[in-house]
């Protein structure tokens, strides 16, 4: 049986250390239960139905612990300044396309919108099995913000015209509103280009302020009511094989969390990946025969114009990665890693396989 001064020491000892772990607790906290994002795009349309899906991957990951409160374009900050804003920590996280932020940060551009690039499915192995995270958190650290690629769309399409395009010289002195990499080669075309936040479109469309938009997929252009203002609908998205969009954390909050918070985070943003590429392809084609039922004129590109379009990126290529330095590593990465996967499907190929006749209640 122990004395009593023993008893006393260890009863002082077992106060001390309860203390201790007490006083110890602060620092060990999992950083903000709910983040307030700052949306580019509507909760409403699929672009930004993937931050709320991605804060419901979350909440399953944590078990409740966190979650997203996902904010409409504007509430918290204009549309194209949630870069800066987490950045600055003036807002603690944001939901956007990459490609918004190529004034600051140049290589987004090979993120948010590459020509005549591989396939989402490359891209996606590319950026989770390869280095395009790591080229892409790189160029993102000297402003202090976490990247988490999140989201991928699928090819977009070459865009609404109030005109036809039949040859290369039908873009000389058309106003387009188009972004990133592919603004540059339809300048080469003769074409007026201009970046208009999405919301904004429409309007620009309807007034004449522009001739022609790319935006997203049918899927969100037919949300957005372009084919209300637009005559016709071309193919294919030439300018944007892929579409990255992400979660940015403000890095002082995200270093608020302990690891394994942060492995969470991936999680669900995995998670939320697997769902854009599950959920879009086929209901892009379902959208596409209702624009036509509803008069939207669907057409290609021909293949002089592709052609054309094709030759003028080489030409923006060059002299991006003769500029761009971190662009040039990334893009022969990319490329680098897609001919592996080309090579190996070509290896596997297969004839095509016979159609099977399907229902009306199939679709």
């Amino acid at each position: 049986m122990s004395s009593p001064i023993v008893t006393r020491r260890l009863l002082i000892a077992s106060i001390a250390a309860a203390t201790s772990t007490a006083v110890a607790l602060p620092a060990l906290a999992e950083g903000p239960k709910r983040l307030d994002v700052a949306s580019t795009f509507s909760t409403q349309n699929f672009l930004g139905a993937g931050a709320v899906h991605l804060s419901e991957e979350l909440e399953t990951a944590t078990g409740g612990a966190v979650s997203l409160r996902v904010h409409e374009p504007g509430d918290l900050v204009p549309p194209f300044e949630v870069f800066n804003s987490v950045s600055s920590g003036a807002i603690q996280a944001g939901w956007d396309w990459m490609g918004y932020w190529a004034g600051t940060v140049p290589i987004t551009n090979l993120y948010g919108a590459l020509p005549f690039g591989p396939t989402p499915e490359a891209f996606m192995s590319w950026m989770w099995a390869d280095e395009g995270t790591e080229l892409i958190q790189q160029a993102y650290d000297p402003y202090g913000v976490k990247v988490l690629p999140c989201f991928i769309s699928p090819q977009e399409t070459g865009g609404w015209y109030n005109q036809e395009i039949n040859s290369p010289k039908d873009f000389d002195g058309l106003s387009v509103r188009i972004s990133g990499l592919g603004a540059k080669v339809l300048n080469k075309l003769g074409a007026s280009t201009q970046l208009v936040p999405g919301n904004e479109i429409y309007l620009a469309l309807e007034r004449g302020r522009v001739d022609a938009t790319e935006f997203s997929v049918p899927q969100v252009d037919a949300a957005m009511g372009f084919d209300e203002v637009a005559e016709y609908y071309y193919f294919p998205g030439w300018h944007q094989s892929a579409s990255w969009f992400s979660l940015l954390i403000n890095q002082q909050v995200w270093d608020e969390y302990s690891d394994e918070r942060k492995a969470q985070f991936e999680t669900a943003c995995r998670a939320t990946l697997q769902w854009a590429m599950a959920e879009a392809p086929a209901e892009q084609m379902r959208t596409v025969k209702r624009l036509e039922e509803k008069g939207v004129k669907v057409k290609r590109f021909p293949d002089e114009v592709l052609t054309a379009l094709q030759d003028a990126w080489v030409e923006v290529r060059e002299e991006e990665m003769q500029s761009n330095p971190d662009f040039a590593k990334a893009y022969k990465s990319l490329m680098a890693h897609t001919q592996l996967i080309t090579e190996w499907y070509e290896l596997q190929a297969l004839p095509e396989p016979k159609k099977v006749e399907t229902t009306e209640g199939d679709s």
